[in-house]
């Protein structure tokens, strides 16, 4: 049967609604990042979680096996098909492969006026492969930059659009002073890729307020996903209803748990996924 054919139920007159979060990411399959790992931060925060998937990659705990990227119009149906039932109460955007596919998660910011857009510019994994074109780069730092209310860069990824390597925390305010010029309003720069026993995070606005958040590193060799967890749970808290520095510090707090409760189990043969329902809420239920 044509799905143009399928019979629709009218809608009743109910007087509830779940906290809508939709992400616009890659398949893990392997099931510790991507999309995979946004569902299950969604579900485990009280959040009703959505996707449009921008690519398939074929993947596991040892790393990434190749990349098979979404026709644009294909993610411009199911961004369409989602929020135009649905609707949507925070957005998470991760791995975006091409100029056509940046442009055409741009498009559909300004076509559905998404709110609280965050953006985790997720260009190589952890194991090392490269997950964006070179040429998506610019395209992606001038459409999506100021269209989100948050970027969440690693170390890695901050050093890649500023084009030099970061090594302290006074390189890492540098930084985001950096990417803020580039059209942010608000930047993360997540230092868990410096060395020590504290890992530091920075949250600058673009009103001049920095934040730093530090906490004592948690030993474990389980991160796959962190960046997606972390970005995705921000979403989730905006979506909740708290405001940006406290998503950021909820959503820290979570990822210490899920890390915390995941560095003791092996998941595979390589760097295992956290542990995303250490501590799963009941579906939050809001008045209509």
């Amino acid at each position: 049967m044509p799905t143009d054919a399928l019979p629709v139920t009218p809608t009743l007159a109910l007087p509830f609604s779940y906290p809508r979060v939709l992400s616009i990411a890659g398949s893990d399959s392997g099931g510790g990042a991507g999309i995979q790992a946004d569902l299950k931060t969604m579900s485990a925060l009280g959040c009703y979680g959505m996707t449009a998937i921008t690519a398939l990659t074929a993947q596991n705990t040892c790393g990434v096996r190749s990349i098979h990227g979404v026709p644009p119009q294909m993610l411009r149906d199911q961004i369409d098909a989602v929020l135009e039932d649905i609707g949507v109460d925070a957005v998470k955007i991760g791995m975006l492969h091409s100029s056509d596919i940046v442009q055409t998660v741009a498009d559909a910011i300004e076509r559905h006026r998404l709110p609280n857009v965050v953006f985790d510019p997720v260009m190589v994994a952890t194991s090392g492969a490269v997950l964006i074109d070179n040429s998506a780069v610019d395209v992606l730092v001038r459409e999506l930059f100021p269209r989100a209310v948050l970027i969440t860069p690693n170390l890695d990824e901050a050093a890649f659009l500023v084009k030099r390597a970061l090594h302290t925390e006074s390189d890492m305010e540098v930084a985001a002073t950096d990417l803020l010029a580039m059209g942010a309003a608000a930047v993360l720069v997540k230092g868990g890729h410096l060395q020590g026993e504290v890992v530091s995070d920075l949250l600058a606005f673009a009103s001049g307020e920095r934040v730093w958040m530090r906490d004592s590193r948690i030993h474990t060799p389980n991160t796959h996903g962190t960046g997606c967890t972390l970005s995705s749970a921000i979403a989730s808290y905006l979506a909740l209803g708290q405001d940006l520095l406290g998503a950021v510090q909820s959503a820290r707090t979570y990822i210490r748990g899920a890390l915390q409760h995941g560095a003791q189990v092996r998941t595979g043969k390589g760097g295992g996924p956290l542990n995303h329902s250490f501590a799963p809420q009941a579906m939050v239920r809001r008045a209509l």
